[in-house]
């Protein structure tokens, strides 16, 4: 593997606390002193461009095994390359589901040759059915970072706790989907909106109930649990009261439900149809506010690809939307570009502390480390769906302008995207 110099690039590292303009060399797919460089390196110019930690999504729906017309492994990964993401997590919701090491094993077979790092996440219930306890033991052994029903809560509450319990033992985390399945059910956020669109409406309580029961379980038995795609001003306040009692809480939020709200459904177009829905205003500027005290410790996509023909039908069409693509510039546009975070919180954002939760080898530059890494230029695009890498187009932010755009993703060392050779 051959040498990578970057010169002349601002380096932006939270965990080593480097905010400065330098030079970085990559050596043998891991972080080596620059002063080491030599004549045989690979020159990257990385003037006027800003180099962070690889992203870590901690939310991705790959679609493979079972699915792959919509999106595969490989597809995924060089969908997440070009968003700056060299880190992911794979959601359980597969056909067949991930619930058995045989399916494990093939997605992380497959992922060998992807340009993304794939961590699996094992299912808490054969087919996410909610019932029947998947053995937890064995997917672990088989390779699984994480567990969830993803797309589902896990309907039945001892099972859950009975995984939180074993999770924490085997030091990975549970991510949950927080939602009470006899609320849910409708396509857009319950109110005004949904009246105006004769569509029935999922109530902002469905994800409040889910989220009300997972923090009580990890209050009562001490263990940890990670809230996924937070949407409610009311689910915020409850992780925020939670943590300052000492409970084991961690939780993201997503690009979308930073940059938009449920507005965005008078359009009558189905990529804006996500679970948990996008919301009212006020729960947007509670996402933004939770992430800036702490409250929700990371920033993922829920990158949900669908393909045209599923999407072409409002009221029928599956929830979920891409985002690894866009979810970096997305986020930059919205928090940095108007100036309510710094730079270097968004990495710890999406790259440091999504690391911590997956217990990970990412989301840091120092010498010696794992060489994920992306660069990016603040500049102006527009979301073309037709451009993007991934199988499905299915975005929420097409048509967009954004603030920032990834150049250049390095992952184990070696070169995954690269739009500099292509200015």
């Amino acid at each position: 593997m051959k040498d990578i110099l970057i010169r002349n690039v601002h380096i932006l590292d939270p965990v080593n606390n480097r905010d400065e303009t330098g030079d970085i060399l990559i050596r043998d797919g891991r972080f080596a002193s620059s002063a080491l460089a030599d004549d045989t390196a690979q020159i990257i110019d990385g003037t006027g461009l800003t180099a962070a930690p690889g992203l870590v999504d901690l939310h991705v729906h790959l679609r493979d095994p079972g699915q792959t017309h919509k999106e595969d492994i490989l597809s995924g990964c060089r969908a997440a390359a070009a968003g700056g993401v060299t880190s992911l997590l794979a959601m359980p919701n597969t056909d067949p589901t991930i619930d058995t090491p045989e399916t494990v094993s093939y997605i992380l077979d497959k992922a060998k040759k992807a340009d993304a790092h794939v961590y699996v996440v094992g299912s808490i219930t054969k087919g996410l059915e909610g019932h029947e306890a998947t053995d937890i033991d064995a997917l672990y052994k088989a390779g699984i970072s994480a567990l969830s029903d993803d797309g589902r809560p896990v309907l039945d509450t001892a099972i859950m706790v009975d995984a939180m319990k074993k999770a924490a033992k085997l030091g990975i985390p549970v991510t949950a989907h927080c939602e009470d399945p006899y609320l849910a059910g409708g396509k857009v956020n319950e109110g005004e909106i949904s009246e105006m669109l004769g569509v029935k409406g999922m109530p902002a309580a469905a994800e409040d109930a889910g989220t009300a029961r997972e923090l009580a379980l990890a209050a009562a038995y001490g263990v940890p649990v990670h809230i996924c795609h937070v949407s409610t001003r009311t689910s915020a306040g409850m992780i925020r009261d939670f943590r300052k009692r000492g409970v084991k809480v961690t939780a993201e939020t997503a690009p979308h439900y930073l940059m938009l709200t449920e507005k965005e459904l008078l359009k009558r177009d189905a990529d804006y149809r996500m679970n948990p829905p996008l919301r009212r205003e006020e729960d947007r500027l509670a996402m933004i506010e939770a992430l800036l005290d702490g409250t929700i410790d990371a920033i993922a996509t829920d990158h949900a690809p669908h393909s045209p023909e599923e999407k072409s039908d409002f009221v029928k069409a599956p929830n979920g939307s891409i985002g690894m693509e866009t979810s970096f510039a997305a986020a930059y546009t919205v928090l940095v570009g108007s100036g309510i975070m710094t730079e270097s919180d968004l990495i710890r954002k999406m790259s440091c502390n999504p690391a911590e939760i997956l217990r990970i080898p990412a989301g840091d530059m120092g010498t010696g480390k794992p060489a994920d890494l992306f660069m990016y230029k603040k500049e102006g695009w527009t979301v073309d769906p037709g451009k993007l890498h991934g199988k499905s187009k299915n975005t929420p932010f097409k048509g967009l302008e954004l603030a920032a755009r990834v150049k250049l993703t390095v992952c184990g060392g070696r070169i995954v995207y690269n739009e500099l050779t292509e200015e």
